[in-house]
Order: structure tokens, then C-alpha cells, then sequence
């Protein structure tokens, strides 16, 4: 009981019920208000309407007339106060027994405090008014406020009972709702320390509700999945580095002892501290391309970004790369016609469009003989997003292949006899995320074609 009024949602329930208790006691205050000068001024009416019959009754047969009708309708039951007085304040006629000082004196309509004749230390309340009449008589009738006064206890007493009623369903209400949200907090919680003991496997369960748990729960799933994913990768990643920097690092050393044997030579030392360089290079290419691709990934590299154009870039790089592309009998062609204007930066999107290059040279080249090897590079505006793409006319990738290949030393040359770090993909997807887009692998029918789809950059008008 102690945990369910700790809870989120019982506070919530004792909050609501202040706010429409309050709300609720000032609507009632509001009427109880509005029903009492209902009251006062249908009264004020029932007088002046009386004064106005009595002093008419005064007009046709003088006082002796007044006091007449004054004694029978005080005598009546349930009458109202009547009271005639003489200028020196002597009572002639009436009901009344005693009033207070100076009332006979006013001249509007007043609240007063008074006791009846034949009621003795009864004070009742009775809103009352005085005509002064010729030779400065006093006439005075009121009516009795003992509706007004039990309306208000009535109303006050529904209110204190809608309060209790209020209080006792906000109680159990909140009660029945924390427990419910405390059972669904406590599976959440439970599944949650299952994972804090190392099994990501779990998932947090959902209710079905599509509520605000709902949704967290399938965020923080969906964040599992991502963690899953990760850990997956660096373990993948720590086999791939084990194996791809193993044989490097083992070459180096064979190099590096084969330079120290005396018996090799000067030429024999050369080229095998050659050799260590040249080894040295490729490692250093491999962490080159981890610690950009941690840039990308990081976002710090946003505050570099400029105006580009993709098409030019898309030409300068097929022109970089013309050279080797006739050396491995490759005919590179770049199609990329109108502008294409991205916002990001260039040194990335290089990077990343020469690895796209790079792999088509090395693994584009076609299945059947005679065929002529191509490799194109285009960039076009599709809609709002500018498409860098590269295709060529080899095997390709498999589709369940395809997104394997963006993560981290995957390889699908299981030899592992041709160059390579298995990195270049997915810095071209770290690019992508970057810059708010996405690389995807499609088929070229035949041959691979890969995609870098950025935003396209919003002209401004000039002022």
C-alpha cells in the first residue's frame, strides 16, 4: 500500500481531485451566491409590493385603518415582521418584540437582527424596510431569511458530501490505477534486470494498449535491438581484426627479421624493408579508415559542412580514378548532366564515393568472357534527394548478403586473397547517416549498383 501511494499515478489522481475540488467548491460558492441575491431581491420586491397595499390602507382610513390590517396579517401564521411606530419610536402596532438601535432610521432595505412578540430570546435574521409615513409614522414589514439560511446549510452540506465522495473515489481510483500501472512498471522492471545480467536476448513487454508505456517500451526494444546489433558487431569486428591485421602484423615481422639476417644482403635488406613499408602503409590505411569512419559516426565532423555539388564532385572523381580504370581494362564513365546541389562535406563524400569506385574496379568486372567491363557513376536529383550512384557489370551481392556487407571487415571472399579491409562500405554508410542519408545495395541486372541518397540542398532566394 505504502509503494502504490508513491506512485506516479496516485499523485496524479490526489492532484486531480484538488483541482476539481477546488474548481468544484468554487462553482458551488458562485451559486450559493447567485440563489442568496435571487432571494434578497425577490424579498425587496414582496415588501415594497406590502408597503406599497399598507400605505394605501393609510391613505383611505388613516392610522386607525393601518393598525387594523397591521394586528390581522401579524397574527397570521407564518407571517412576516410588522412593526407601525409613533415619532417618539413607541410601538402602535406589530409582531416584533425588539429591534435594534437606530433601525427605524434607515432608509434602504437592511439585514437586521430581531425577536418576535411572543418568542422571547429567539433572535432571528429578517431583511427588512421602513416608510415613513405622514405625521412621521413608521411603518416597517420584513420577511425572515430562514430559507436563505437553510439553502446555504443545504448547500453547504452537499458540498462537504461531493468532497468526501470526490475523495474517497480519487483514493481507491488512484489505488486501483497505480496498482495496475505498478504490476506493468515491476514486469517492465523485472525484464529489465534480466538484461542487466547479460542476456539481450528480452524485451520488454508491451500490453497491447498503445499507451505511453507502450511506446516506450517499443523504443527502448527497439534501442535493445540496436545495443544486440552492436555488441554483435564488435564482436564480429574483433574476430575480423584478429584475422585481417594477424597476417599483416605477421608478414611485417617475417620482413622486418628476414631484413636483419646478415647473409641477405644489401639488396635482400631493401626490399625486404620495402616490403615492411609497404605493409606498414596498409595497416595504417586500415586505421585511417576506422578513425574516419568513428568521425562520421560521431557527428562532430557537421560543422564543416558546405555547398556542394554532387555532380561535380561525381566528375572529378571519375576523372581521379581514369587512370586506374584503364589500367585494369575498365571503361569509367560519369554521367552526371545537371547540377546537383547537397549540403555536407566534401572530404567525406569523396572518401566515401572513391571506395564505391574503388570496390567496382576490383570486384566489377563480368562473369562471362568477351563482355566489356563498365563502371558508371551518375548523380541525378530524384524528387527532393540528390542519388550518387555506382554500378558496374560483376556478380554482385546476394540479397541476404546486402546488409551484412555494410558492417565493419565483412568480406564475402572467404580467401580473403584479394585487397582489401572490408571497410569501404561502411564508411560510405557512416557518410550517409552523417549527412541524413542512406546507401543502399541494389541490382543492376546484371552487375551491382550502390546508392548514396542525400538531401537535396534548399536554395535560398536572394533578398
Amino acid at each position: 500500500m505504502w509503494r502504490l501511494t508513491r506512485t506516479t499515478a496516485f499523485k496524479l489522481a490526489i492532484a486531480y481531485f484538488v483541482i476539481v475540488g477546488l474548481g468544484f467548491t468554487l462553482v458551488m460558492e458562485r451559486v450559493g451566491e447567485n440563489i442568496r441575491d435571487l432571494i434578497n431581491e425577490q424579498t425587496r420586491q414582496t415588501i415594497d409590493a406590502e408597503i406599497k397595499g399598507l400605505a394605501d390602507q393609510y391613505e383611505v382610513g388613516g392610522l386607525t385603518q393601518l393598525v387594523a390590517v397591521v394586528e390581522r396579517r401579524a397574527r397570521a401564521p407564518g407571517a412576516s415582521i410588522y412593526l407601525v411606530a409613533a415619532p417618539n419610536g413607541v410601538v402602535v402596532a406589530g409582531n416584533v418584540l425588539e429591534l435594534p438601535a437606530g433601525v427605524l432610521n434607515q432608509k434602504t432595505a437592511v439585514e437586521i437582527d430581531y425577536e418576535r412578540l411572543g418568542e422571547p430570546n429567539v433572535e432571528r435574521r429578517a431583511l427588512a424596510r421602513v416608510f415613513t409615513l405622514p405625521g412621521n409614522f413608521h411603518l416597517l414589514i420584513g420577511h425572515d431569511l430562514e430559507d436563505r439560511e437553510r439553502l446555504r446549510h443545504i448547500l453547504g452540506s452537499a458540498l462537504f458530501t461531493s468532497l468526501l465522495w470526490l475523495l474517497t473515489i480519487a483514493t481507491f481510483g488512484g489505488l486501483f490505477v497505480a496498482r495496475r500501472l505498478l504490476q506493468r512498471v515491476d514486469a517492465m522492471s523485472a525484464k529489465a534486470a534480466t538484461l542487466l545480467r547479460g542476456d539481450l536476448s528480452g524485451r520488454l513487454p508491451l500490453s497491447g494498449a498503445d499507451d505511453e508505456l507502450d511506446r516506450l517500451a517499443r523504443n527502448l526494444n527497439a534501442m535493445l535491438d540496436r545495443i544486440a546489433r552492436l555488441m554483435e558487431g564488435i564482436r564480429q569486428v574483433s574476430d575480423n581484426i584478429a584475422h585481417d591485421l594477424r597476417t599483416p602484423l605477421t608478414r611485417l615481422r617475417n620482413n622486418a627479421e628476414q631484413a636483419l639476417q646478415l647473409e641477405a644482403g644489401e639488396e635482400g635488406a631493401r626490399a625486404a624493408l620495402e616490403q615492411v613499408i609497404e605493409e606498414a602503409d596498409g595497416l595504417i590505411r586500415i586505421f585511417n579508415a576506422l578513425l574516419m569512419i568513428a568521425r562520421a559516426e560521431s557527428r562532430a565532423s557537421r560543422e564543416n559542412f558546405s555547398d556542394l555539388d554532387a555532380a561535380e564532385l561525381a566528375r572529378d572523381m571519375a576523372e581521379l580514378y581514369e587512370p586506374a580504370a584503364e589500367e585494369a581494362g575498365v571503361v569509367l564513365r560519369a554521367v552526371a548532366p545537371r547540377p546537383a546541389p547537397i549540403r555536407g562535406q566534401r572530404e567525406l563524400i569523396g572518401q566515401a564515393l572513391a571506395n564505391l569506385i574503388d570496390n567496382a574496379l576490383k570486384y566489377g568486372a563480368p562473369e562471362v568472357p568477351g563482355e566489356p567491363a563498365e563502371v558508371f557513376v551518375r548523380a541525378e536529383l530524384v524528387g527532393e534527394r540528390v542519388e550518387i550512384s555506382v554500378g558496374d557489370r560483376g556478380p554482385g551481392i546476394p540479397a541476404p548478403e546486402r546488409e551484412r556487407v555494410l558492417e565493419r571487415f565483412v568480406r564475402l571472399e572467404a580467401s580473403r586473397s584479394r585487397p582489401g579491409s572490408g571497410l569501404g562500405l561502411s564508411l560510405a554508410a557512416a557518410v550517409a547517416r552523417l549527412h541524413d542519408g542512406a546507401l543502399r545495395i541494389e541490382d543492376n541486372a546484371p552487375g551491382l549498383r550502390v546508392v548514396l541518397s542525400l538531401p537535396r540542398r534548399k536554395e535560398t532566394k536572394a533578398s
